[in-house]
């Protein structure tokens, strides 16, 4: 079956590429070829593109904005669907709806704009808006689960849902987008009014604290672990005395140890080499076992995965 030419005849406003390189397409610029890479720019095109795949077993792969993903150097087989020009917001009275593909920085200063408070929060988290509800995510207190209240989304069948809070299941950095495989097309936020001014203060603030302290100069998928209870990963990380270990191009971030960073055309190999080494080394050190936050998509070695692969 030649998959591209098949989606060409199927879709009607799409773009759709072959051995599209993913390093294009993730924050930290790493990750080989999409066998096929579909832009969809309508919810038909997209249903289209996940009946297809279900129905021909065709192995799919959602990607946002790839700002916390690692694809392997592998590439990924079948199709990678990117949802990014769903990127359309609009404001109702206390609520925002956004396109998944949407970044949540965008929505963040559109609730600021329009007297909208809780969602300050997100003034500098990277990504789409569908990653973000995916991954309930979250900085300085506020999370996705405080202020979402309505999602359309595709299952793996490609049927169209709509989902209210009590179908979120919500919980630290997953949902039940993550757990079910849910494609998130559209969500809505409502919030509070609040003044302008205090608003500001807020994204100020945060904004002060993320540029101060992360290594916003390099190519990065920003927190690389996910908090152990009772512990912060970076100052497990900084105990260790991991701080600047390198694997090939990727580092252990000298200004915050959460991150690794970009620093010499790393490979996904890198950096997955380096994940498990700090692993071993935390764990080693104080009996906790880091949990990834960043997602790693696609086949890789043997020899990547480390002893203490999840």
């Amino acid at each position: 079956m030649n998959i591209k030419e098949t989606l060409r005849q199927l879709l009607t406003n799409s773009d759709i590429y072959h051995q599209e390189p993913m390093s294009k397409h993730t924050y930290i610029q790493v990750g080989g070829e999409a066998e096929i890479y579909v832009q969809p720019r309508n919810t038909e095109d997209a249903q289209k593109v996940v009946k297809f795949a279900f129905d021909k077993k065709i192995p799919l792969t959602l990607l946002g904005k790839g700002a916390n993903v690692i694809i392997s150097d592998h590439g990924l087989p079948g199709i990678v669907l990117n949802l990014n020009h769903f990127n359309d917001i609009s404001v109702n009275e206390k609520q925002i709806t956004a396109g998944s593909g949407a970044e949540i920085i965008h929505v963040s200063r559109t609730a600021y704009e329009h007297g909208l408070d809780g969602l300050a929060f997100a003034c500098g988290i990277p990504g789409s808006v569908g990653g973000a509800v995916f991954m309930n995510a979250g900085a300085y207190g506020g999370e996705i689960s405080n202020v979402l209240t309505k999602v359309i989304a595709l299952n793996t069948e490609g049927e169209l849902l709509t989902l209210t809070p009590e179908d979120f299941d919500f919980a630290y950095r997953t949902s039940a987008f993550a757990k079910k495989k849910l494609i998130v097309l559209e969500a809505t936020f409502t919030l509070q009014k609040g003044n302008k001014a205090d608003i500001k203060a807020k994204m100020d603030e945060f904004t002060f604290a993320r540029e101060s302290k992360q290594p916003l100069e390099y190519p990065s998928c920003g927190s690389v672990f996910k908090r152990p209870p009772g512990y912060f990963a970076g100052k497990l990380i900084q105990d260790s005395g991991l701080q600047g270990l390198t694997v090939g191009g990727a580092q252990v971030s000298t200004k915050h140890a959460g991150f690794m960073v970009n620093m010499n055309e790393a490979t996904a190999s890198d950096y997955i080499q380096l994940i498990h080494l700090v692993q071993e080394k935390v764990f080693a050190n104080f009996g906790v076992k880091l949990e990834r936050e960043v997602q790693i998509l696609g086949d890789y070695e043997e020899n990547e995965r480390g002893k203490n692969h999840e």
